[in-house]
C-alpha cells in the first residue's frame, strides 16, 4: 500500500524539485555577479532549504544531533558515510555556517540545473575518478583553498553510495591529501542514517516517511596525529560504529 502511495507523491516530489533547481539557477547567476561570494552562497543556502522542504512532500524528516561546540574561524575536513544524493542538501543546511564545499565527481559539473551551476562557482571540487592526473591535483588545490579560507570541506571517502546502508571502506587517498594541505583542520566525523532507504525502490518510486539522521562525532585536530593512518582508522571506526542499517 505505501508503494502504491509513493507513486503520485513522487511524481509531485520531482516536480517540486525540478521547479525549484529551475527557479534557483538564474537566482544564483544574479547572486554571484551581483554581489560575489556572500550573495551566491546566500542564495544557495536557500536553494538547499528548498529542496530539502520538497523532501517533505514524501514525508521525509531530518534530525541533525551535534552535541560539539565548533568553532567558525577554522578549516574543517567533514568526513561522512555516504547512502544517497539526498545526504547533500541536508549537509548544506545544517553546515551552512562552515561553509561546506563538497567533493564531488565530475559529471555533476554539467547538465543539472542550479546543481552544477553551485559546484563549479560555490567552491567545491569537481573530480574524475578515473583520471589520478586530473583528481589528485584538483584535491590538493581545493584542501590549500580550505585552509585558506576556514572552509569546510565535505569529503564521502567510501567513493559512491551505499545502495543498503552498509559501508563500503574508505578509501584514503583523498583525506590523505587534504590532512597534508590542510594541517590546521579540524576533522569532524559524522554518520548518516537512513538515507539509503529515500532509494529503496530504486529512481522511481521513492520510499516515504524516511527519517534520515546525521550524527556528528568528537572533532579531532589534524595536527594532533602524527601517524594520519592512525586518524583515518579512529575516523572510519567511529563513524562505521554508528551506521545502523
Amino acid at each position: 500500500m505505501q508503494k502504491l502511495l509513493s507513486y503520485p507523491l513522487t511524481i509531485i516530489y520531482f516536480l517540486c524539485f525540478l521547479i525549484t533547481l529551475l527557479i534557483f539557477h538564474p537566482i544564483q547567476w544574479i547572486g554571484l555577479n551581483a554581489f560575489g561570494y556572500k550573495g551566491h552562497k546566500k542564495s544557495a543556502d536557500l536553494m538547499n532549504m528548498c529542496l530539502m522542504r520538497c523532501l517533505h512532500i514524501l514525508g521525509t524528516r531530518f534530525t541533525f544531533n551535534n552535541a560539539h561546540h565548533i568553532e567558525t574561524n577554522q578549516p574543517l575536513i567533514v568526513v561522512c558515510n555516504h547512502q544517497s544524493m539526498y545526504d547533500i542538501s541536508p549537509l548544506s543546511v545544517f553546515l551552512r555556517k562552515y561553509h561546506p564545499k563538497f567533493i564531488s565527481k565530475i559529471e555533476l559539473g554539467k547538465g543539472i540545473p542550479s546543481v552544477s551551476y553551485n559546484l563549479r562557482h560555490g567552491g567545491s571540487v569537481l573530480i574524475d575518478r578515473k583520471n589520478p592526473r586530473q583528481s589528485l591535483p584538483a584535491i590538493m588545490k581545493f584542501g590549500e583553498y580550505i585552509e585558506k579560507n576556514n572552509r569546510a570541506a565535505v569529503i564521502f571517502p567510501e567513493g559512491t553510495r551505499s545502495k543498503d546502508g552498509h559501508p563500503k571502506p574508505f578509501q584514503t587517498k583523498g583525506l590523505e591529501i587534504l590532512f597534508k594541505k590542510a594541517p590546521s583542520a579540524l576533522v569532524v566525523p559524522i554518520s548518516i542514517n537512513n538515507s539509503w532507504k529515500t532509494v529503496r525502490y530504486g529512481k522511481f518510486p521513492m520510499g516515504l516517511g524516511t527519517h534520515i539522521t546525521f550524527t556528528v562525532h568528537k572533532p579531532l585536530k589534524v595536527s594532533t596525529f602524527a601517524n594520519k593512518q592512525e586518524l583515518i582508522n579512529s575516523i572510519e571506526t567511529t563513524i562505521k560504529e554508528h551506521i545502523h542499517p
